[in-house]
């Protein structure tokens, strides 16, 4: 009975030997996510129609491309993580669409073309953000006859960590922070706990929940938690610095928000060379702490270069 345990664990090293197939991943990803949401056609239409608008609006996919490639990195299936990372992008898009609506970012365009608000009203797009996230964990509770216990304890300590990322302790609680620090002097301690919760919440919460749905010990948890850390900040200050150098061409939303509304960031704390240094230094931490997956964490470290490395 003890090498049990051991035998399921070489057969999912044996399943994800290879390297992670990041253009594979993708199609799957998004035919996934045509069947996450309800077609337009169902009822009530304006709702699915402005939830698939902006769903389906181009963006990278960065967050459920690293549920997926965690997965990969623990020795797990696509099958096992896919559900999560459609998930995982159901809260990012209503994320964004509520941080476009004029009580916060106040946004027209988001991913290059007008935001939800813009398109189909104030009111509509906040129910729309409110129907993403819903339909988010309806989409994870949803029971899987072949599901056996192990399976289904994993799924429900990944649902957890992502209702915590998407919470007053994670997004919102960051999303809140940011608001109030709004024309405030910099202070470098706000600006990370802000960032750790707005951005670095659901990011943790993608790589560590792939990782557990993918069947990662404690030891490799631990890893790519220190992994997941390093690149939420890196991507928040690539970010900052995005907003304060970048076009709305580029961007494909508008530029100099940040410092339009006197918002705290990298930039304004650090200036753009320690910026652009800490990401860097960041991105270093990251790939140090994935050594001990070998090739099949080849698609995380992709992601982190992706991450740092982009200029949208």
């Amino acid at each position: 009975m003890s090498q049990a345990p051991e035998r399921d664990r070489n057969a999912r090293v044996t399943r994800s030997s290879s390297e992670f197939d990041q253009a594979t991943a993708l199609q799957s990803l998004e035919a996934a996510l045509e069947r996450a949401v309800p077609p337009e056609s169902a009822w009530p239409s304006a709702i699915h129609s402005a939830m698939r608008y902006s769903l389906f609006a181009g963006g990278k996919r960065i967050r459920p491309l690293l549920v997926l490639a965690a997965g990969h990195a623990a020795g797990g299936s696509e099958s096992d993580v896919l559900r999560f990372a459609c998930a995982v992008e159901l809260i990012h898009t209503y994320s964004l669409v509520h941080d476009d609506l004029p009580a916060m970012d106040d946004d027209d365009l988001r991913r290059g073309r007008p935001t939800c608000h813009k398109k189909y009203g104030e009111a509509l797009a906040i129910l729309a953000g409110d129907a993403l996230l819903t339909r988010a964990f309806e989409w994870l509770t949803v029971g899987r006859p072949s599901e056996n216990g192990t399976q289904r304890e994993r799924r429900w300590k990944a649902t957890a960590l992502l209702a915590s990322a998407a919470g007053t302790s994670g997004l919102i609680g960051g999303q809140a922070q940011d608001l109030e620090s709004e024309g405030q002097e910099a202070d470098p301690e706000i600006l990370e706990r802000i960032h750790a919760a707005k951005t670095g919440a659901l990011l943790r919460a993608s790589v560590c929940g792939g990782g557990l749905l993918g069947g990662a010990d404690d030891a490799q948890i631990a890893l790519l938690s220190q992994y997941a850390e390093s690149i939420g900040l890196a991507f928040q200050i690539v970010d900052d610095v995005l907003d304060a150098t970048g076009s709305s061409s580029q961007l494909g939303k508008t530029p100099g928000k940040d410092a339009a509304t006197g918002k705290t960031t990298y930039v304004s704390v650090y200036g753009l060379d320690e910026a652009r240094r800490q990401a860097r230094a960041l991105l270093d931490e990251s790939l140090r702490v994935l050594r001990p997956f070998g090739a099949p964490a080849s698609g995380l470290a992709d992601l982190a270069r992706r991450i740092v490395e982009r200029e949208s």
